[in-house]
This record gives C-alpha cells, structure tokens and sequence, in this order.
C-alpha cells in the first residue's frame, strides 16, 4: 500500500526548496521554529483576503526577511508604502507580545505572482471566496478549473471540496480533474494547496493540485 504524502514535502531538496531558511546556532532552532510558527500564522489572517500564494522566511543572528509572494501586491504595499511599513510596525508588536525573536534589522519584500491561476494556494483563495459568497459549488468548481486550464503552463488540475456541500446535513466530498496529475513522479512540477472556506452552516475543506509539466535540470 502506497502512503499518500504532501507534494510539496514529496519534492523538498530535489525541485523545491524550504519556505523556512535559517542561518544561526542549533540552540537557537527552538526560539526560530516558534517565532516563523506565530508570524506565519499571523500574516496569513491578517493578508486573507490579498491572494496570497506563499509566506518564505529567511534569517540570521542579526537579521530577519520575510518574502510575501501575492497576486495583489498594490493592496499590501498601500500608498507610497504605507501598508507595509504599517505591517512591519505590527509584526513588531507581535514579537514583543509573544516574546519572539526578531531582529531590529527586518525586512519585508513584497513579490507579485505573474500567473495567479497556474498557483494552487491562489486558486484555492478563488474557490474559497466563491463559496463564501454562497455561489453553487459545482458552478465555482468549473469555472475555476477551465480558468487553470486556460494556462498555456498547465498540464492538469484537480479541486477537492469536502464538508457540508450545498448545506447538506450530512458531509460529502466532490472532485473535479482534468488532465494527468503524476503525483509519485519526483520531477513533476506539482503545486499543491489546501485551504478552509468558513460558511454559515460550518467549514468546507479546499484542496487544489496543479501540474506544470516536468522540471529537467538546465545544462
């Protein structure tokens, strides 16, 4: 029996890379894990509705960056840089409420996302507003995967919802696919996200595999 495992995880140190990247003493790992833990929590509540695709950390000793990869970056950045001066100011006093560690010297880049529809954690925010705007979920699921497939990048797609579909007493899960999805295959391209959709009557779970086609290594 195969396992099923994460396919990010799956790909780590082979096509993709750590979304946390430290530089510093082995005593220091625990403070580091429980400070990326709370800021990571933080900034994806806080940017919930920014469409953002992914939260990298990088630091040292001395210095904290954190890389903010959304499809919306005006709405972050604010005007002439207010939003993120606003949002370093609050990451700083989350660090001093929870005793984290963060340096005097941090950054915050903000990155815009070229292609939202080929990147899974985008497109699960997209289904996810849908449903909470009380759309038909069949009708999200659709539209949603023709607009993935539209993507000259695209090779296949597949959205999972599960949870109490269309107010239903009892939960179910509905799939949609299209196109191959070679999940054991180290070199496929596979961008994976899961996300929750929080509605009335309770939570609908999303999960969005995307296939790129294979990585080779350049000559």
């Amino acid at each position: 029996m195969s396992h099923v495992v994460h396919p990010y995880a799956h790909r780590l140190g082979i096509i993709r890379d750590w979304k946390s990247r430290w530089f510093g003493d082995k005593e220091q790992y625990r403070d580091f894990l429980k400070s990326d833990i709370i800021l990571r929590e933080y900034l994806e509540k806080r940017l919930r509705n920014f469409y953002v695709a992914s939260i990298e950390i990088e630091r040292n000793k001395k210095a904290l960056k954190i890389v903010i990869k959304t499809s919306r970056p005006g709405m972050i950045i604010g005007r002439s840089g207010e939003g993120s001066q606003k949002l370093k100011a609050d990451i700083e006093k989350i660090g001093k409420k929870f005793g984290l560690v963060i340096p005097a010297n941090t950054k915050i880049d903000i990155e815009e996302v070229r292609s939202p529809e080929s990147n899974a954690a985008i497109v699960a925010k997209m289904i996810i507003e849908g449903l909470e705007k009380r759309f038909p979920f069949r009708m999200v699921m659709k539209q949603t995967i023709e607009k993935v497939m539209a993507n000259r990048d695209v090779k296949g797609a597949k959205i999972l919802l599960a949870g109490r579909l269309g107010g239903g007493e009892m939960s179910r899960s509905e799939e949609i696919k299209r196109g191959g999805i070679p999940l054991q295959t180290f070199r496929a391209d596979i961008d994976y996200a899961g996300d929750t959709a929080h509605l009335p009557y309770g939570v609908i779970g999303v999960k969005v595999w995307i296939y790129k086609g294979e990585t080779f290594n350049k000559k």
